[in-house]
């Protein structure tokens, strides 16, 4: 009977996550909702997937029958009070935009009901982390006059922050929910569509033959391609999973520790969040928050998240180097083919559409409408042009070509939906958890008094504020989305670097930085964990070894701060920028080179520490250091790479030019 029952509430969510799928498409190209509507709408069909495809009794299969029809009938509650809840929201929403309305005892019963069915669905699609913090926050909105410090404020009646929480827009159907279901889930619903019809398969093969002459080539390749795809995809799990159960096995047969292989992916997923042109859809959501046109944003964040790679790529090539793997045999290396290069076009041609049509000016939602339209587009003929060459005489005709291509391709589409749909409706949730903190930060002034602590402990020291920052943003975003990790982190760390006099865009890119990176930073680290699994690895040392991968990673963002011409569109000048660009790939390398030991051959413990230390020494503000750290680190590179030439055996060098020829 539980059986029956979960096949037909997965199902029915199932379904339902294709209709929020369809109705993301159609908000962003082709009708527009009352703002009431699209943002109550959204809310309430992401709720009801989420409890019909996350039911209580799904995590307790060796329960007891009477448990298991509790666990039904606490979800059949939960259902049928949301319902309700969404139906009184749009009974009384008309009326909160003029915020005049006093609510009757049992609306405020009714908005307790769906706030604890808010934080409920938080935890059980993003675990306890985010539910706790709402949980917490709330409690905080009714505890105000009675607590310590900083954290004391007026208080709120359970009337007054219910009503800020639900019954208003700023709470769970705040500004965030409404650009998020007008213009990011489109672009949820698109990364789906090219993860389904194709484009993954063809970006890996594309990576691999690109970096198969480098040392510890399947790893280079991994980080392009999960770089490549990260960028369309909003979590960095599933780009984890989606790409790693190829990925990683190809670094293990390679030569390298299961742990490393699993940290690899775990590094690139997570930078590819932050790599435009898509950005994993919070690009669109920042362009909104801050109001910087689209292209600048991702003009503001190319430079960081090329260097960003260009760390991943040194630390791996310096672990090849020290566990002598060699660049992948000629006689292995896969070719591209005309095919191949035509098959491109599946992932090419959409991300071109995406670029286009910003340019042309249309806004970001149309943008992904049309780009997600050419992928399924894309997709299909060249699915037709693949059974045009193979098909005999006999297979022409048009039922032959429907069962052959057509069927199968729409049932690929359905399902690309399907998991779209699931995926919306999660962040939907998450975003509406937000909206709880978002309600208690403005009704507390919390996000205020966060910045002038800062202020205060920092000292009137930009670098130690910066620090405390980056600490409180690897902890709020832990266990979190990349979109509802940056809105959290901007909402209550955003005040408190934008008080240091720091431009609005790189206040944003920092926050959404360290949002990204608390995805590999222990404990938590749950791209880490995610890729644990796949690679046969303890999931702490994989985390370990993700940030001694994404090192530089941490301080990019620094850089960005105490350089903003790297961001290209603030406060731009020639000289500073070309002296960073210069500084920045050889403090790369000392610090890859450092932490891993080797070079062109083994570097000892002294060896190692100087180059560390030269390595961020040459990043300072101050020149004469980094000029003095700057030759320093060129001089213990050239000299290393000297010493190794001189001690190379004859057979090593024959060997190497032998490799060279055949290449």
């Amino acid at each position: 009977m539980t059986g029956a029952l979960e096949r037909l509430s997965v199902g029915g969510g199932r379904a339902l996550g294709v209709l929020l799928a369809l109705l993301a498409v159609y908000v962003a190209g082709i009708a527009l909702f009352d703002e009431g509507i699209l943002r109550g709408g959204a809310i309430g069909l992401s709720g009801i997937v989420v409890l019909l495809t996350e039911p209580l009794a799904r995590k307790r299969e060796a329960a007891s029958a009477g448990r298991k029809a509790l666990c039904w009938s606490i979800d059949l509650i939960l259902l049928v009070g949301f319902v309700y809840c969404i139906h009184l929201f749009f009974v009384v929403y008309e009326d909160l935009w003029d915020g005049v309305r006093i609510f009757a005892p049992f609306e405020i019963a009714a908005g307790a009901f769906a706030v604890a069915v808010v934080v409920e669905l938080t935890r059980r699609t993003f675990g306890p982390v985010l539910a706790l913090i709402c949980v917490l926050v709330l409690v905080y909105a009714l505890l105000g006059p009675d607590l310590p410090w900083i954290f004391r404020h007026a208080g709120n009646t359970i009337d007054e922050a219910l009503g800020a929480v639900w019954y208003s827009f700023d709470g769970v159907f705040g500004r965030p929910s409404g650009i998020v279901a007008g213009i990011v889930l489109v672009f949820i619903v698109f990364g789906a569509l090219l993860e389904g019809t194709g484009a993954a398969a063809i970006l890996l093969k594309v990576a691999t033959v690109a970096t198969a002459r480098v040392r510890g080539g399947t790893a280079h390749s991994a980080i392009v391609a999960s770089a490549l795809f990260g960028t369309i995809s909003g979590s960095t799990v599933a780009n984890v999973v989606g790409t790693g159960v190829f990925t990683i096995p190809m670094i293990k047969r390679q030569g390298f520790p299961n742990a490393f292989a699993g940290a690899v992916e775990a590094a690139a997923s997570s930078g590819g969040q932050f790599t435009p042109p898509i950005m994993a859809a919070v690009v669109f959501l920042m362009a909104e928050l801050i109001g910087v046109p689209y292209l600048t944003i991702c003009a503001a964040a190319a430079l960081p998240a090329l260097f960003y790679y260009v760390s991943l790529f040194a630390t791996v090539y310096t672990e090849a180097v020290r566990r002598g793997i060699e660049p992948m045999p000629v006689a292995e290396r896969q070719r591209l083919t005309p095919d191949d290069w035509l098959q491109s076009l599946r992932f090419v041609a959409p991300i071109a559409v995406v670029v286009i049509v910003l340019f042309a000016g249309r806004s970001p939602a149309m943008a992904g409408f049309w780009a997600l339209f050419s992928a399924i587009a894309t997709g299909l003929l060249l699915d037709l042009a693949a059974f045009a060459r193979r098909r005999t005489a006999a297979e022409g005709d048009a039922p032959t070509l429907m069962r052959g291509v057509v069927l199968p391709y729409l049932s690929s589409v359905v399902r690309a939906l399907d998991r779209g749909g699931r995926a919306c409706a999660r962040l939907m949730i998450a975003v509406g958890a937000i909206g709880i903190v978002i309600a208690v930060v403005n009704t507390t002034g919390l996000g205020l008094r966060f910045a002038s602590m800062i202020a205060t402990i920092g000292g009137g020291s930009l670098w130690l504020a910066l620090a405390l920052t980056m600490l409180a943003c690897l902890v709020l975003g832990m266990g979190l989305p990349t979109l509802p990790a940056y809105l959290i982190i901007v909402l209550v760390m955003g005040p408190a670097i934008a008080k240091l006099g720091i431009p609005e865009l790189l206040v944003h890119l920092f926050v959404l930085y360290y949002g990204v990176l608390s995805n590999v930073t222990p404990p938590v680290a749950v791209a880490a964990y995610a890729a644990a699994p796949i690679a046969g690895a303890n999931p702490m040392t994989t985390g370990v070894q993700a940030v001694r991968l994404a090192i530089v990673g941490f301080v990019i963002p620094f850089v960005l701060i105490y350089n903003p011409s790297l961001a290209l569109v603030v406060e731009f000048a020639w000289l500073p920028f070309l002296w960073l660009i210069v500084r920045l790939p050889l403090a790369i390398w000392l610090v890859a080179s450092g932490l891993t030991g080797f070079d062109a051959a083994r570097i000892g413990t002294a060896g190692r520490g100087a180059r560390v230390g030269l390595g961020f020494a040459v990043l300072v503000t101050e020149i004469w250091i980094a000029g003095a750290a700057f030759a320093a680190g060129l001089a213990i590179v050239a000299h290393g790479r000297l010493r190794a030439r001189r001690a190379a055996p004859p057979a090593a060098v024959a060997r190497r030019a032998e490799r060279l020829g055949s290449d």
